[in-house]
This record gives C-alpha cells, sequence and structure tokens, in this order.
C-alpha cells in the first residue's frame, strides 16, 4: 500500500517467505516491478515514513527482471532467544525457561541433524509442500550471560520446523530423551513423535542470501 501511495501506481510485493504469527525478522527481502529507477537513498526515506514502528526498509537493490526473492534464495538463517534468568526487557523478544539445560548436550544432538535430509517430523501436518527434504548447514547453540541463542542454516524450512526443532532440543536438555531418541525420531518422520513448538517470539528471520546480492 505504501509502495502504491509512493509511486502513483498499483505495486504488489512478493516476500522471500512467510513465517509464524509472532515471529521476527531482522532481515527480510521483498521484490516487485516498476517501470522506472529509483534513488535508494531518497526513497528508503520517504519510503520510511510512511511505515509504522514495526517495520523499516533499508535499501532498495536494482535486479533483473526475472529475480524471485522467496525461488532465488540459497539459504537463511534463523535464531531463537532463550533467557534464562527473569528479564522484563527481553519478554516481548525472547522465550523465558528457567529450567537447567544441558547446552553441551544439545549441541551434540545438534550434529545429528547433518545426518538427516528429511525433516518430516518437524513439519506442520496438512501442509501443501511437495517435498521434506532441507539441507541443514548450520545449527548449535551458544550461552550469552543468561541467554541462550540457537541458530540454525538451511536452503529452505519446512512450516513450524525451527520452533519444533528448538522444543525437540530442549527436551534432550532436560533429559527428557536421548540422543539416540533424537535420531529415532527424525527417523520416524512422525511429529507426533517431536518435542513440543516452542513459542513464537524468542525466533528471528536474521539472513538470507541470494547468488547476487553482496
Amino acid at each position: 500500500k505504501a509502495l502504491s501511495l509512493l509511486f502513483k501506481q498499483p505495486i504488489q510485493i512478493v516476500g522471500a517467505g512467510r513465517t509464524d504469527s509472532g515471529v521476527h525478522a531482522k532481515q527480510m527481502y521483498a521484490h516487485f516491478d516498476c517501470d522506472f529507477e529509483i534513488d535508494s537513498d531518497y526513497w528508503v526515506s520517504k519510503f520510511n515514513s510512511f511505515l509504522g514502528k514495526n517495520i523499516v526498509i533499508y535499501r532498495f537493490i536494482p535486479v533483473n527482471e526475472d529475480a524471485h526473492t522467496r525461488f532465488d534464495a540459497t539459504s537463511r538463517t534463523y535464531e531463537y532467544y532463550i533467557h534464562t534468568f527473569k528479564d522484563v526487557f527481553q519478554n516481548e523478544g525472547s522465550w523465558y525457561y528457567f529450567n537447567q539445560l544441558n547446552v553441551d548436550l544439545m549441541n551434540e544432538a545438534c550434529k545429528i541433524l547433518f545426518e538427516f535430509e528429511d525433516f518430516e517430523c518437524f513439519s506442520k501436518t496438512n501442509t501443501d509442500v511437495n517435498t521434506f527434504l532441507c539441507d541443514i548447514t548450520e545449527a548449535n547453540w551458544k550461552v550469552k550471560g543468561n541467554q541462550l541463542i540457537f541458530t540454525v542454516t538451511a536452503n529452505r524450512f519446512l512450516r513450524n520446523m525451527v520452533r519444533a526443532i528448538v522444543g525437540t532440543l530442549i527436551n534432550v536438555g532436560i533429559g527428557k530423551i536421548t540422543l539416540d531418541d533424537f535420531r529415532a525420531i527424525i527417523e520416524s518422520k512422525n511429529r507426533g513423535k517431536a518435542g513440543f513448538s516452542v513459542p513464537a517470539h524468542g525466533l528471528y528471520l536474521v539472513n538470507v542470501k541470494y547468488p547476487y546480492i553482496d
């Protein structure tokens, strides 16, 4: 709507993908077609003045007319934030989880993800995807004070996949399931055997990569 008002012509945008309601994005791309060149610096300032406080545009990037933000992406990276001590300033952007977690064991479980390509067990049921295959290239937990940060990178993600992976890794961290159980869950391809889906507000899309954007 803002672009259409600014450019005085109907503009439709296509985003790099969808996330669950409540999930944040530190980086997101969208593409649109228009019939004139855009001065990025001028229009960024102008455009942001039309947008609400929960979204900001950083730049316009000219690309080939057949470029597609969803299908051309080569990888996406998500982070999930947990704080282990009550912090009122993090309630909107991090999940408060106070139980003791074995982070070393959770990182061992992360390595098991690299053994597989089919992650149907972490996908929402009744989804319309043609394949559950994903190439995970990064998965790890880091401790930063009272905060735990899970980072995962793949060429694509299934609906609810990251939140389900985190919930299942939490079960490893509290000793509810073993590493062998974690592997068996993936092999089962059964969402009912995987862990709970952690709250959306701790999840962030942080990076989307394209072959033609630095």
